[in-house]
């Protein structure tokens, strides 16, 4: 089950990777680019307060799976 979970944890560091280029790329520069206020609001917020939120955790639970923080017989 140990194994299980580090590879997962490579799973979701990859997750996180993802999500970063895909809330960058897809989401945020594009509607900042657009130039309208509310899209420029949306695109400032996906850039700078969700996409490190999201992010950041993800690779987080990754690194902490990956690392035996989870395992059961851990002293």
């Amino acid at each position: 089950m140990d194994n299980l979970k580090k590879v997962l944890g490579i799973l979701w560091i990859a997750l996180a990777l993802f999500t970063a280029y895909f809330c960058l790329f897809e989401l945020a520069i594009p509607k900042i680019k657009i130039g309208h206020q509310e899209d420029l609001v949306f695109g400032v917020i996906i850039m700078f307060i969700l996409t490190p939120i999201i992010s950041i955790g993800l690779g987080l639970f990754g690194y902490y799976s990956l690392c035996g923080e989870y395992a059961k017989d851990k002293t």
